[in-house]
């Protein structure tokens, strides 16, 4: 009697999130186009057709309790393993333990969480394993598998992806919180329902955060007359003052932002751009590689066209610097409004990006030995600078020297645009260059 006491007891003051994890397929939340009716992955758990599998997807969409009832429902032995707290001996004691079983007739299914975090080795360990069907591998990440998991290992699993809950499902999800006996619904608790959409909204597609933050607001409710407790808006505001983004400084996520950032500035939006700045400098990235970032874009998506980006970009580098955070962040937003607003050129990236392709395809041409250095007699003799010409000493502070080795000709990198101040830039250039063409050199 006791014992079934403290076991009441453990269920009683467990979090709410493990109390309401769902045992079925009905009772589980979201990922209708992997499980909805006569979905591929429905398809496979009901027909008994499951096989090695790798869940990719955000923290909080059910990822480990969908393994779970994939595991009751094709009666398999579950063994949950994480990747943070087990090294190869525990993975050789597992599979052990699994090849037993086969030869018992029983079915291992090995739930690996954050399956990203073993190196090469330990993820190759389960390889033989896997191919002999001594265990159905289930494997949970937050990374994109294609750069964390093995490509041996990869091509035997079949990737799902799990997205992240919509608000609906999860205002679902509280509401059943807040009836169900597992949860919250031996309480009488008064919770406005605008409440609720607030929390569904601030947990960004994340379950356990969704009735974490429930779970605390109730708890830190206040509880009337008539015994009733009450969750105000002071008590969820508390509770919520600070929405919990996803962002991983060295996983996807990190370039999924930056990306976002640089396209923003490049399709001339300052909005979408400083949006996204922010949420990178709010999931706590480094202002300095911000800016770094930014330095990148003046040249290479503005270049010529206004070639003061360069200057401001590199004093909001400085800048950071000095200041660091949080006085730093007007100056990044000073720079993504600038750049953002700049005329756009990609010229000199596409200038830079076409020379290192000849210098990496084509010979390596010697320099013309007219525009070689001639520093001792022997060279002069060799003909080194022979018919230099000082372009200062020129009318026009030009030549008609061709400086490009003999085989690539009239071969051109620069092509200035007419964006911003690039226009003069090309104009200028196309009058050099038929001055140059006017006779043969």
């Amino acid at each position: 009697m006791n014992q079934l006491s403290l076991f009441d007891d453990r269920e009683r003051t467990a979090p709410l999130a493990s109390r309401l994890r769902p045992d079925t397929l009905e009772d589980y939340v979201g990922q209708k186009h992997l499980i909805g009716n006569g979905k591929i992955l429905r398809r496979l758990i009901e027909e008994d057709q499951v096989s090695s599998m790798i869940f990719w997807g955000p923290p909080g969409v059910g990822k480990t309790t969908l393994a779970r009832i994939i595991a009751e429902k094709t009666k398999a032995e579950f063994v949950e393993f994480s990747a943070v707290t087990s090294g190869i001996k525990e993975i050789k004691e597992v599979m052990a333990q699994a090849e037993q079983n086969r030869k018992m007739g029983i079915r291992t299914l090995l739930f690996v969480d954050e399956i990203h975090r073993f190196n090469k080795a330990q993820q190759d360990a389960f390889l033989p394993f896997v191919e002999n069907g001594s265990i159905i591998l289930i494997g949970a990440t937050t990374e994109n598998p294609s750069f964390e998991i093995n490509s041996a290992l990869l091509s035997r699993c079949k990737v799902f992806i799990l997205k992240a809950l919509e608000e609906e499902d999860l205002k679902e999800l509280l509401e059943h919180a807040l009836k169900s006996p597992k949860g919250l619904g031996n309480m009488q608790i008064n919770i406005e329902e605008s409440h609720l959409s607030a929390i569904a909204r601030f947990a960004n597609g994340d379950a356990r955060t969704a009735l974490n933050t429930l779970e605390m607001a109730v708890i830190n409710g206040r509880m009337n007359e008539d015994a009733v407790l009450c969750v105000d808006e002071a008590v969820l505001a508390q509770c919520m003052n600070r929405r919990s983004l996803l962002y991983d400084k060295n996983g996807e996520e990190h370039y999924n932002l930056i990306s976002a950032l640089h396209k923003s500035m490049r399709n001339s939006d300052p909005d979408a751009a400083v949006y996204w700045m922010c949420r990178m400098l709010d999931g706590g990235e480094d202002p300095l590689y911000i800016a770094r970032r930014l330095v990148r874009f003046a040249s290479e998506d503005v270049g010529m066209a206004d070639s003061n980006a360069l200057q401001v970009a590199v004093a909001a580098y400085q800048a950071c610097h000095f200041l660091g955070m949080p006085e730093c962040d007007v100056h990044l937003t000073h720079t993504v409004v600038y750049l953002s607003m700049a005329p756009k050129s990609n010229a000199l990236y596409r200038a830079c990006e076409t020379c290192k392709a000849d210098v990496k395809e084509l010979p390596a041409e010697p320099v013309p030995l007219h525009i070689c250095n001639a520093p001792t007699n022997l060279m002069k003799e060799m003909n080194y600078g022979k018919g230099y010409i000082y372009a200062h000493d020129t009318e026009e502070k030009l030549t008609r020297m061709q400086c490009l080795p003999e085989a690539l000709g009239d071969r051109r990198y620069y092509l200035p645009t007419e964006q911003g101040q690039e226009k003069q830039v090309k104009e200028w250039l196309e009058a050099i260059l038929r001055w140059k063409h006017k006779e043969e050199y």
